[in-house]
């Protein structure tokens, strides 16, 4: 086995290997980490500080994070079964059931950004975050049986130079069918294009011209839904502060366009409040709901 760093900079491309690392890093956190500061909500941020070297993880939501590593085993295995449940058409899910999604995936998301936290200096943190992120979505999405894949639409316009392709990337495309039948210059109409930002910090707009763009790109109505981790972050040593801009996405919304879909792993607390319980949803509506609806 390599070290953690390499573990955690390392492609994943099951659940079972998420969960190997989660537990990795669960084990390895109390070893290192010498001060935790309960802040607001729930949230915690440990600081370690080894040799004079003070690092600050990043803020975990103590509600929905296992911090046990056996805790966080025995919900893996309940996750797994209910993942089953759902890919044979079981929806009938309690609050506890939804909350056992949420939970399991956002401890094997958020003790990955720790563990990075930790090891990595943050750029190289910052980037095996996204990707990491990326592929949970995925093997989550693989879980339930929905084809899927991942599509750069190459979309031609005019330049000085003559005809150029502008490279409209998206993070998943799932479909209804046995085999995504999207190609780089065709979006197929009952397909689904999924973006997946860890923030919606400064991301959020994309998704909104994407959808538009692929669109007139498509010459039919395209359903987009954005999935994001949360939208919180450190601010100094002991405090932190929410990042989603409500205004700004309900003015999107009502001005150019109304995504299929926003869900996240740890929602901001005003998105439990009118008028964006409407709009936005823990990622488990997705898993056991949402993505069967959005691809009928």
């Amino acid at each position: 086995m390599g070290s953690l760093a390499e573990d955690l900079s390392t492609s994943k491309s099951s659940l079972a290997e998420f969960s190997d690392l989660c537990i990795r890093v669960l084990q390895h956190i109390p070893n290192v980490i010498s001060e935790k500061v309960h802040v607001r909500d729930g949230y915690v941020i440990n600081v370690s500080d080894i040799a004079g070297q003070k690092k600050f993880v990043r803020p975990i939501n103590t509600n929905l994070f296992w911090d046990n590593p056996d805790d966080f085993s025995q919900a893996f295995t309940q996750l797994n079964s209910l993942l089953e449940g759902v890919k044979n058409g079981n929806r009938d899910f309690s609050e506890a059931d939804h909350l056992l999604v949420n939970r399991t995936l956002y401890t094997i998301q958020q003790s990955i950004g720790a563990g990075l936290d930790l090891v990595l200096n943050p750029n190289s943190a910052r980037k095996h975050v996204g990707n990491r992120f990326e592929e949970l979505l995925r093997t989550t999405i693989n879980h339930l049986g929905v084809a899927n894949k991942k599509i750069t639409f190459m979309i031609p316009y005019e330049s000085e130079e003559g005809e150029k392709l502008y490279r409209c990337e998206t993070d998943l495309i799932i479909s209804p069918y046995p085999k995504v039948k999207s190609t780089t210059n065709k979006l197929a109409e009952n397909e689904v294009v999924l973006s997946f930002k860890t923030t919606s910090k400064d991301r959020m707009g994309k998704i909104f011209l994407d959808k538009m763009l692929m669109e007139r790109f498509s010459g039919h109505q395209v359903k987009v839904a954005g999935i994001f981790l949360n939208d919180v972050q450190r601010k100094g040593a002991d405090n932190i502060s929410y990042t989603l801009v409500s205004g700004l996405f309900m003015v999107y919304t009502k001005f150019l366009t109304r995504l299929d879909g926003v869900y996240f792993l740890d929602p901001p607390p005003n998105t439990y409040l009118n008028p964006y319980k409407d709009h936005i949803f823990p990622f488990s509506e997705f898993v056991i709901n949402d993505v069967w609806e959005l691809l009928n």
